[in-house]
């Protein structure tokens, strides 16, 4: 059953708070990216996870907001960050040819910021258009489903 759920605005800031995760597979290539992209990540918020933070932080010498380690926890910070709007969009460079032993946060990681229809890139290709969108300059104003329905529904 299709229904048309009202949307609200969510108004992205010319600051965006963006979180940059990756698995250990990919860390490199995260690291390589953010390096060839320090300018434009210097004017926005940056999160990151664990060791990725760390590495990040030494690297480009920006100020990132470490979270907890993924398998730790992280992935489900990140995801709660979104939901209470404290993200913008996330960079997560996973692995999808190396199991995972927190492969559920993951998902559920990858699910709310479909929920909250926040920007995902998983890979470089991605994440460079992303970083390079002209919208990244300025203010943008990102449709969500207004969930009150939703949570006010009566449960038989």
């Amino acid at each position: 059953m299709v229904t048309d759920m009202p949307q609200k605005k969510i108004i992205m800031f010319k600051d965006k708070k963006i979180a940059l995760v990756a698995h250990d597979n990919k860390k490199f290539d995260l690291l390589e990216w953010a390096v060839f992209n320090r300018n434009l990540l210097s004017k926005h918020e940056i999160y990151a996870t664990g060791t990725t933070g760390e590495i990040l932080r030494a690297r480009l010498g920006l100020k990132i907001k470490k979270l907890q380690s993924g398998p730790l926890g992280g992935d489900q910070q990140v995801g709660a960050k979104i939901v209470s709007n404290e993200i913008d969009f996330l960079i997560f460079f996973w692995d999808p040819l190396e199991p995972q032993p927190h492969d559920p946060d993951v998902k559920a990681l990858l699910r709310m910021a479909v929920v909250w229809n926040i920007p995902i890139a998983c890979n470089r290709a991605s994440a460079d258009f992303m970083i390079s969108s002209p919208l990244m300059a300025g203010e943008y104003n990102r449709l969500i489903p207004d969930y009150e329905d939703y949570r006010k529904r009566r449960i038989n």
